[in-house]
């Protein structure tokens, strides 16, 4: 803004002109004196135009706020903050980050069908033609400080540039856009890369693309929570949707049938497998994107948050040479983590390690991992009987959907191999008796099964931002298998702080850990699925033994201020 003021005639005769130094003076920002030292200044200056700002900054007397809020005033539009106003990536979209260079400005969002775009000269009549004509939009100018101006078009250029498709022989990218629909598509390529681009920072699982009545909703699912992005224009959807269907080699054609892909991208240096779905829905198609970062390193077991104890009792279960391990949880409770961190802990080079998945989600060296395909006739029942016949020690399972995969695993573990797999059920005791509802004879399931982990994931309270507060005894004793201590009054307790900070953007958690229930099965677990008792038995059972639940595990972890006490409460029954 500083380069907005003109050269103007000094003396004590004045035009009667709107000079950016004058209304400085009048709202009494700077004094009559320190702008004559300004315009001193200028007159040593004469081949540049446009200094007083700049002058005024240089000396101290203004900063860059002070600046454009009067070059707003000046120019009868609005004034924004970045700090305040975070630019809507949408809007962003809708330029490149070379046209944002050239103009020097940046759309920040949308006001009744107009365009709000930042303007470091928002009177430039050339320029908000060029704009207009270019994004389509009718265009309204604010203006911010200069300074947030040129850092969030650095920014925006780096998001924008930061997306590249890998060479992979899986995607087709045979129907791209062909040049002549370019122009009409940059928009969505722009949007599609800060989208992605987003995604990966904010370290989302899942991205979910939403076409409702009146609106386009963004949504990212972080830390096993939904988290509202953005919102762009209606009409950005079919470009938008189709962009993302031809980076994952889809037909982009078809709207009416629901339809699978998967495109690989590299995202400021890291490697990103993105499996794609679209399922057509009442106002368009929705699109979900699961995100994995391949070059992730792989968790190990004391990391997912397993106390000392259980993973030891885990660990001597996994070191078995033959058995039945199951994992069990409702989905995204991180039981593919865990499974992928127990065959991280066995000897894969003595030892024949394979694993049947749905998808494969991580791949392993030193490992065969078997992707299923119904449409082939490869399930998980007939890829497990290919897998017998290929002198396996340790086989994994990605998940158990039907008698005959149950029966041929718990089989398998009989006849001499280490069988890990996973089950949906809501704990341990219950995954007993599931397999009993799925027709496994219970002398099987006794003679198999060595033990049973159930989990949750939990996020993480922000530690930078997490607040204290004290709960008091009654309060704390009305919670069930709440750990007191005899003679505490008074329990400190951390939750999340409201509003958050930058560190967990603003969410309060930053990150996942895991609640576990370790069930292993003893003499007297066999005695009672030998005769068929319910879950709630062999669990009254366990507990005698000494397993800690799923609710004492979080919230002994709510004690030692990992998580907050609703955040178990919500996670766990």
């Amino acid at each position: 803004m500083a380069d907005r003021e003109h050269d103007r005639p000094r003396g004590r005769n004045r035009q009667p002109r709107d000079f950016l130094g004058d209304r400085l003076v009048k709202k009494g920002i700077i004094t009559e004196e320190q702008l004559q030292e300004a315009l001193a200044n200028q007159g040593f200056r004469r081949n540049e135009r446009g200094l007083v700002g700049k002058i005024l900054l240089e000396l101290g007397y203004v900063d860059e706020r002070d600046i454009a809020e009067v070059v707003a005033e000046q120019a009868g539009v609005a004034f924004m903050s970045l700090e305040t106003d975070s630019p809507d990536p949408a809007a962003m979209a809708t330029i490149t980050p070379e046209d944002a260079k050239r103009y020097n400005a940046l759309p920040m969002g949308f006001r009744d069908d107009r365009l709000l775009v930042a303007m470091k000269h928002p009177m430039d009549i050339l320029a908000l033609d060029d704009l207009r004509i270019l994004t389509g939009f009718d265009i309204e100018p604010v203006v911010v400080v200069d300074n947030e101006l040129e850092a969030a078009i650095r920014r925006y250029s780096h998001e924008s540039v930061g997306v590249e498709q890998a060479d992979e022989e899986e995607i087709d990218t045979s129907e791209d856009i062909d040049p002549a629909e370019e122009a009409s598509e940059r928009p969505a390529v722009q949007l599609a890369n800060i989208i992605l681009s987003q995604a990966v920072s904010a370290k989302a699982s899942d991205v979910h693309i939403e076409m409702h009545e009146k609106y386009l909703r963004i949504r990212f699912r972080i830390d096993g929570v939904m988290h509202d992005v953005m919102q762009p224009p209606r009409r950005m959807h079919a470009s938008l949707v189709s962009r993302i269907k031809v980076m994952s080699g889809m037909d982009i054609a078809e709207r009416r049938i629901p339809q699978d892909g998967r495109m690989t991208l590299r995202i400021e240096g890291r490697t990103i497998d993105v499996r794609v779905a679209s399922l057509p829905a009442s106002f368009g198609e929705r699109l979900t994107l699961r995100l994995l970062d391949r070059s992730a390193r792989m968790i190990t077991l004391p990391e997912l948050g397993v106390v000392p104890d259980v993973l030891k009792q885990y660990e001597s279960a996994v070191n078995l040479p033959y058995g039945f391990i199951l994992v069990t949880g409702p989905t995204g409770s991180g039981k593919s983590t865990t499974l992928y961190a127990s065959l991280a802990t066995v000897d894969r080079t003595q030892k024949n390690v394979i694993t049947v998945e749905d998808p494969v989600e991580r791949r392993m060296e030193a490992i065969s991992q078997i992707q299923i395909n119904p449409k082939a006739g490869l399930t998980f029942a007939s890829g497990l009987r290919s897998i017998l016949r290929c002198d396996p020690d340790i086989i994994m399972v990605g998940e158990i959907r039907d008698t005959d995969t149950a029966r041929i695993a718990i089989e398998s573990a009989l006849t001499g191999h280490l069988v890990f797999a996973t089950l949906h059920t809501n704990d341990a005791s219950g995954a007993v008796s599931r397999l009993t509802e799925m027709e496994v004879e219970p002398y099987l399931t006794a003679s198999s099964l060595a033990c049973v982990l159930a989990q949750r994931l939990a996020r993480v309270l922000c530690p930078q931002c997490k607040e204290e507060y004290y709960m008091h005894r009654e309060h704390a004793e009305s919670i069930p298998d709440f750990p007191l201590g005899d003679d505490e009054q008074y329990i400190r307790l951390y939750r999340p702080k409201q509003g958050g900070c930058l560190r967990c953007a603003s969410t309060g958690y930053s990150g996942r850990i895991g609640i576990f229930e370790l069930l292993p099965v003893s003499e007297d677990i066999q005695r009672l699925t030998l005769e068929r008792r319910s879950a709630g038995e062999i669990r009254r059972q366990a507990i005698e033994e000494g397993m800690v639940t799923l609710r004492q595990d979080g919230l002994q972890k709510v004690r030692e201020g990992i998580t907050s006490l609703e955040e178990v409460m919500r996670v766990v029954l």
